[in-house]
């Protein structure tokens, strides 16, 4: 597809909600103006549109401040990413722009602190990357700051916005959809397995919103299917060493990790425990399975 025309005036925000996928063929949801992006302009997109609310307020008197968080560790290919949709949108940082970054580390508890110190600072917009969690928050913590999203889930069902149409508010961003996808990544395993082998499914109760729903999906598609599903609950890297002794315990056949940050983060582990307990893995996004381990 051709790349995607955003005028922006002071009326017009927020924008619509942008779903991304890496198939420019998926339709459109019906009645909605959504957009299909491949995974890797995502992040300049999303440069792009914090860049919205800097040109409908027009000039300042002093340089703008964007404050970007992500639930992961520093990702630069993120950063990077982010700083050539700005780019693009006419911002350089350090020029006529400054970035506060935040990372939670894959430790949602520490995003409502962090989200509350962007507030304090009173950055003009606020960029929740990657985390419906971390949305939220930003979302819980001002009505005012403009907040851009990007998420995994159904930004209508999580509570971010009304609509994609209209998302209402000061809210708008971009969902890839890839968690309502976890029901199709269950009926893959199902053909891989014997039908009375279970599949495990790695999911983080810190990020209960975005946790929830993807795990509804995944329970429907094993019921659908009569297939035996056992959940794991993981937090932290202790934890995700504990949930791996245990599923070769229960005689886990295949897994499917949970769209989370955590997990991203914590990809390498994952990838060593499976090579070293020969299991097979379904991960959310091409770009967030590890490397391969010898």
């Amino acid at each position: 597809m051709g790349e995607a025309s955003i005028q922006v005036s002071q009326r017009d925000l927020p924008a619509p909600v942008w779903q991304a996928d890496d198939a420019a063929e998926r339709p459109a949801l019906r009645g909605s103006p959504v957009s299909i992006i491949r995974r890797r302009e995502f992040i300049t997109l999303l440069g792009g549109a914090a860049a919205w609310p800097l040109a409908a307020r027009g000039q300042q008197p002093a340089i703008p401040v964007i404050g970007f968080i992500s639930a992961t560790a520093r990702d630069e290919s993120r950063v990077v990413a982010f700083r050539a949709g700005l780019h693009e949108a006419g911002y350089e940082e350090g020029r006529n722009v400054a970035i506060e970054y935040r990372w939670a580390e894959g430790q949602i508890e520490r995003t409502p602190r962090l989200v509350a110190d962007l507030v304090a600072r009173q950055v003009m917009v606020i960029v929740a990357a990657g985390s419906t969690a971390v949305a939220l928050t930003a979302k819980a913590a001002t009505s005012t700051i403009p907040i851009v999203f990007n998420i995994g889930g159904d930004p209508v069902k999580v509570g971010l916005v009304t609509s994609l149409n209209r998302p209402g508010g000061n809210v708008t961003g971009v969902s890839f959809l890839t968690n309502l996808m976890a029901s199709k990544r269950f009926e893959l395993l199902h053909q891989m397995v014997p039908a009375a082998a279970p599949i495990g499914f790695f999911v983080n109760p810190s990020n209960s919103a975005a946790a929830e729903s993807e795990q509804a999906e995944v329970e429907e598609a094993a019921r659908s299917l009569g297939h035996p599903l056992l959940p794991y609950r993981a937090r932290t890297e202790g934890e995700i060493e504990a949930a791996y002794a245990k599923l070769m315990h229960e005689q886990v056949r295949a897994l499917i990790i949970g769209g989370d940050p955590l997990f991203y983060d914590r990809r390498q582990q994952l990838a060593t425990l499976a090579a070293r307990h020969a299991v097979p893995v379904v991960y959310p996004l091409a770009n967030t399975s590890p490397p391969a381990v010898s």
